[in-house]
């Protein structure tokens, strides 16, 4: 899997994304800290509040960025991208107000939704041969698992030495030591793309383009079922920790670690099995297996007692973990195969841009339904949208679709194929 990292430019350019995610994770403790703050008792409030206008800004964002991102030079649009986060986090520990922490974090997330896009509609052209590709991406997901294990840990031992604000600055180091890693690459020039149609047209290229193409379809389908499992991980595992399991607050980082372990795991192992069963079967597996995960969370969740809980809640986080790995790991190659290279920013970016919407529907429906109704209500409800939508995907991704044809993996061909086919509704 290390073997992509002979490659100077894509070296330069994961090195910039894993100092990025460091630099995020210690903005993430650091910005919960402010809250506390600036909102007392209220922070939780105004941190879910920051989340969801986090959300909102990746799917506003990322697909005007994605309608002009041919006509600006990648490299600038990174790096600038990464100046304006390190500029609005070294902002954060002089506001004083709510609404300044709101206005910051729009702005943070905003260069964030232009960056990532960009990122990875880059790297199937740095890494054009499949196999290259397939490890680049297990690597990235790794990248994504160890910084949520990672970073906290890190700003646990800053703070012995350092003030809450401090962490800020070290976000400002990790987004322009990023911005000076992607100077340094050179990056190959885009395909380039037609230039027809008004800005809405070229803003909406990608979402027309998912809408078209059937494995794209599913794809969608998939995005929402990992967004269910993970806002029940992301919102309630302290609430099952602490409340129902009562349980140390130790124990709460403990299991978000075995979701990120699970993760991992399935990460690692991902390379050969892509290669020997393909990205249909792998990713429909993946967004089936999180129902009967949400049935055994149910029994979890609806017992009376008993210390088995405990281990059966942690095994239930990895299986999340491990699941949602198997659907986002290769989509990477599902995007670069169903698109032609000149489409390939606007795909990445409504990719970026769709999945998040799942995500502003997942996240409130998992706090405010667990509050107002309890877990299992929140289970139930999650759940039901894990299982209607690994349904729909299977029954969207045709089986003639599960890859590229033999012939010609890495063919432009293949994304228009699918996506005339798509027009005409076949399957």
């Amino acid at each position: 899997m290390l073997s992509v990292l002979r490659n100077r430019t894509y070296r330069h350019l994961f090195a910039a994304q894993v100092i990025a995610l460091t630099g995020t994770g210690l903005a993430t403790v650091a910005l919960g800290l402010l809250a506390y703050d600036i909102a007392g008792a209220d922070a939780g409030a105004v941190l879910g509040t920051a989340l969801t206008i986090k959300m909102g800004a990746y799917v506003l964002i990322a697909p005007a960025i994605g309608a002009a991102a041919d006509r600006l030079p990648r490299r600038a649009l990174m790096v600038g991208s990464d100046l304006i986060r390190g500029g609005t986090a070294l902002a954060l520990p002089f506001v004083t107000e709510v609404w300044q922490v709101y206005a910051l974090i729009f702005l943070l997330q905003a260069a964030s939704a232009a960056f990532t896009p960009t990122f990875q509609a880059t790297i199937p052209d740095v890494l054009p041969a499949e196999r290259d590709y397939t490890r680049a991406l297990s690597l990235s997901r790794l990248a994504y698992d160890l910084e949520s294990l990672f970073s906290p840990a890190l700003a646990a031992a800053l703070l012995t030495v350092i003030t809450d604000n401090g962490l800020f600055y070290g976000t400002v180091a990790g987004f322009a030591a990023s911005a000076a890693l992607v100077a340094s690459a050179v990056l190959p020039r885009p395909a380039p793309a037609p230039r027809t149609g008004g800005p809405y047209a070229r803003a909406t290229a990608g979402t027309r383009l998912f809408l078209a193409v059937p494995q794209l379809r599913s794809l969608l389908a998939l995005n929402l079922a990992v967004a269910a499992a993970g806002a029940m991980v992301t919102v309630n595992t302290v609430v099952y920790v602490r409340a129902e399991l009562g349980r140390s607050a130790g124990d709460v980082a403990l299991a978000l670690g075995a979701y990120g372990a699970g993760s991992m795991i399935a990460a690692l192992l991902l390379p050969r099995l892509l290669d020997r069963t393909g990205d249909r079967t792998v990713m429909l597996r993946g967004g089936l297996l999180l129902t009967p995960v949400f049935a055994g969370l149910a029994l979890i969740t609806t017992a009376d007692g008993g210390a088995w809980r405990w281990p059966a809640l942690l095994a239930s986080w990895a299986a999340f973990g491990a699941a949602a790995s198997l659907v986002l790991t290769p989509t990477g190659r599902l995007i670069r195969r169903s698109a032609p290279p000149e489409q390939r920013a606007p795909a990445f970016a409504a990719q970026f841009s769709l999945s998040h919407a799942a995500w502003l529907l997942t996240y409130p429906l998992a706090g405010w339904l667990g509050a107002a109704a309890g877990l299992s209500s929140a289970v139930l409800a999650l759940g039901a949208i894990a299982l209607a939508a690994g349904l729909l995907a299977v029954r969207l991704w045709p089986r003639a679709a599960r890859g590229a044809p033999a012939s010609a993996p890495d063919s432009p061909v293949v994304g228009r194929e699918y996506a005339h086919r798509g027009t005409r509704g076949s399957r």
